[in-house]
């Protein structure tokens, strides 16, 4: 047997290079197939600041998680948080893929990350939207002047609809909550707002409209004990909003799924009556100028 001798410089046998080249393109083909998987095991992340209590977040929030899942074709999973600002920071540290902001969260969250989250979508309803003020129907009030001297709650500090907006009516009606009410709560969340009149630890109470209709509608609420004697003027008010990091291609497929949820099908109206609404459109960041407006005037926002 002829000992085979290997030379520096010359070429590889052809044995070789069909071999290495059989190696690519079986490491390429791999690859390729694990580009799909990688894909599906992709996690789109979903929160929403807690304006109602948990239980009540996943049961609204549920639905259209499946519904994404479907569209975006990957997982899409609903990680409650505890307060308003977590909603905030979970964005702006893009610790999530998609909040759904109140207007005055979303202006925080634009803030802080130096405008760089975007609105995609929102309730038709949130062009108009509205707060209203709550009273016991024998508490003797019956105007925004009636409420100095008393014990007035708002939401959370950082809701636009049960804080912010309210306290910008207020003032522009010469009323100080700070200095003209005997004192000032905040529930953390509507439903607990309206438990606060309906238990009488305070006086009055500002909140969301759409929850005040939904108590009402659902029985929840008594109008004959608990009554609304104030409603605000509208403004723009919720959206569904991303990081600006997501790719434009995402961002595009995620507000066309929101878009597109269509109310004739049973699974479209199941969410949309969920999130009380009749469908989404597409909003920008123009359309909340007037939340940080309102925002600045009232000193809530520096």
């Amino acid at each position: 047997m002829n000992p085979v001798i290997h030379y520096p410089n010359a070429a590889p046998p052809v044995s070789r290079i069909r071999r290495a080249g059989f190696l690519s393109a079986a490491a390429l083909s791999f690859g390729l197939l694990l580009q799909p998987l990688a894909q599906a095991q992709q996690v789109f992340k979903v929160t929403t600041i807690p304006e109602e209590a948990a239980t009540e977040q996943v049961r609204k929030f549920g639905p259209i998680v499946k519904y994404l899942e479907s569209k975006l074709g990957m997982k899409v999973e609903f990680i409650p948080v505890s307060d308003y600002p977590a909603a905030v920071e979970a964005m702006v540290n893009k610790n999530v893929d998609m909040v759904w902001f109140g207007g005055f969260t979303f202006v925080q969250a634009s803030v802080r990350s130096g405008g760089k989250v975007i609105p995609i979508a929102q309730r038709e309803e949130d062009t108009k939207f509205q707060s209203v003020f709550i009273t016991k129907a024998d508490s003797g009030i019956k105007s925004l002047n009636d409420l100095k001297g008393k014990q007035v709650s708002f939401g959370s500090q950082s809701s636009t609809s049960g804080h912010l907006m309210p306290r910008s009516y207020l003032l522009q009606a010469n009323i100080d909550p700070d200095k003209d009410f005997k004192r000032v709560a905040y529930s953390g969340a509507h439903d607990a707002t309206i438990a606060s009149v309906v238990s009488g630890k305070v006086d009055a109470a500002a909140l969301d409209i759409t929850v005040w209709n939904k108590f009402v509608k659902e029985g929840k609420v008594d109008t004959k004990d608990v009554n609304v004697f104030f409603t605000t003027p509208g403004y723009f008010n919720y959206n569904w909003a991303v990081h600006a990091d997501m790719p434009a291609a995402m961002r595009e497929r995620v507000a066309k799924a929101l878009t597109d949820i269509d109310p004739a099908t049973p699974q479209g109206k199941e969410i949309l009556d969920l999130n009380r609404a009749t469908r989404y459109i597409p909003t920008r960041a123009e359309n909340y100028r007037g939340i940080e407006t309102a925002a600045r005037s009232a000193g809530l926002l520096k």
